[in-house]
């Protein structure tokens, strides 16, 4: 039935869509692994067909091999591409090539749950059916993470943290979107922080572990959830930790709901070797998505760089207001004869700003930083260590500008950067279970 389909090519429409918009698609387009992972998904592409794109040696050429290839890969190829678009924070190329006034009124369109529209496109043979889902979904489709083999964990694993717990460990997401007006009027609600919210549990439900999701806390309540967390007993029989903190902040702390400051230095040392003695020697993941400051990053023009934006618009930024706030004595670490660990090891932080900068999100799709941490995860922790990974963030992170015409945010940029004191690599080992956990 596949190959029937095929042979039929896309839709006139559809090709000449394309070949109008070709200039500017060659101009803008981004391809790289995620969008034709998506391509794949949807049977538009073959494993084949992906590797010689990605194989091409500059973003325009891998941009015009797909767009060779598209036309010839059935009549629902252009819908996927558009989705894919989407998908890929390229929105903006999304609406320019469904929106332009050439197009006529073939397709119909049919709203189911609110989310997904059905785009039906009747031809003389047959009406071919396919899925696109709509800006204002609340929990975008993803990837599936991609499973670690056998023998990449075998060639790895002595080298690095033990990771074969079943869960792998326990997550704590605190995530502040609505801010009490009573107390503070400067924190605007974070629209597009509940999605963030679900891609991180989704992600690390995926990956293995135990997720609690907490919403909308007061400094104080972040506080006691955060010591609880940290001395769950749990921790002794799971091999890691991750804890995610989502709000408005400034250089060093994050603002709960009442607009008072919980400082970063505190909750780092909530879980160093002294105050949480269950997770010594096993490594302990942040990832902060706050504003480090009030400076918006307006970029720098490259010489001979390309002229693009790689984000749809709707773009605020995370930051608040720096206000004075004291900090948390930490207690004396133990004095024993054993072996001594340093009052803090084995962890790794992932930062959406630098120091001192904004940090940006899309109010639809969320955070650039848990966008791409989130894709980052899906298609490459089977076989990379979480310091490449936030490595391959930070790329993709520069690579980012806001799309947002007439507001400061256009062309806004933003650069995240990690901090690690881990002692070994840390792969997550996906999926792998080792042949006595079979279950």
């Amino acid at each position: 039935l596949l190959g029937k389909m095929l042979e039929c090519g896309m839709l006139e429409r559809d090709r000449q869509t394309l070949k109008r918009r070709s200039a500017s698609l060659l101009k803008h387009l981004m391809v790289d692994e995620m969008l034709l992972m998506l391509l794949q998904a949807e049977d538009i592409l073959t494993g084949n067909m992906a590797e010689s794109i990605m194989a091409e040696p500059t973003s325009q050429k891998r941009s015009w091999h797909l767009l060779q290839i598209l036309p010839k890969r059935g009549p629902g190829a252009f819908s996927c591409f558009c989705a894919a678009l989407r998908e890929t924070n390229q929105q903006f190329l999304s609406d320019m090539l469904t929106q332009c006034p050439e197009r006529d009124g073939v397709e119909r369109h049919m709203k189911v749950d609110g989310n997904v529209n059905i785009r039906c496109h009747v031809t003389a043979h047959r009406i071919y059916t396919s899925m696109e889902f709509s800006l204002d979904a609340d929990s975008p489709i993803k990837s599936p993470v991609l499973p670690c083999s056998a023998d990449f964990y075998h060639s790895h694993c002595q080298k690095a943290y033990s990771m074969t717990s079943s869960p792998r460990g326990l997550a704590l997401v605190i995530s502040n979107v609505t801010f009490d007006p009573s107390v503070t009027t400067e924190l605007d609600t974070r629209k597009g922080g509940e999605v963030d919210n679900e891609v991180l549990r989704k992600v690390f439900t995926e990956l293995d572990y135990l997720v609690s999701l907490h919403v909308d806390l007061t400094a104080e309540a972040m506080k006691s959830c955060i010591e609880s967390f940290s001395r769950r007993p749990d921790h002794r029989a799971v091999d890691s930790c991750v804890v995610c903190l989502l709000s408005h902040g400034v250089e060093g702390a994050v603002y709960g709901t009442d607009g008072q400051l919980l400082q970063l230095d505190w909750v780092f040392k909530a879980f160093d070797n002294a105050h949480c003695p269950l997770l010594q020697n096993k490594p302990k993941m942040f990832f902060i998505q706050a504003c480090r400051g009030d400076e918006m990053d307006v970029g720098v023009e490259q010489i001979d760089g390309p002229i693009r934006t790689g984000s749809p618009s709707c773009e605020q930024r995370d930051a608040g207001r720096e206000r004075q706030n004291e900090s948390h004595p930490g207690q004396g670490g133990h004095d024993g004869r054993r072996i001594k660990l340093p009052q803090r090891s084995d962890m790794i932080c992932g930062f959406a700003s630098l120091k001192g900068t904004a940090a940006m999100r899309n109010t639809k799709k969320g955070s650039w930083f848990i966008q791409d941490l989130d894709m980052a995860l899906r298609l490459h922790a089977r076989d990379t260590h979480l310091a490449d990974i936030l490595m391959q963030v930070n790329a993709r992170i520069k690579e980012r500008e806001g799309y947002a015409p007439g507001t400061p945010h256009h062309r806004c940029k933003e650069m995240s950067e990690f901090t690690s004191s881990l002692c070994k690599d840390l792969y997550l080992f996906p999926k792998y279970r080792l042949p006595s956990m079979q279950i």
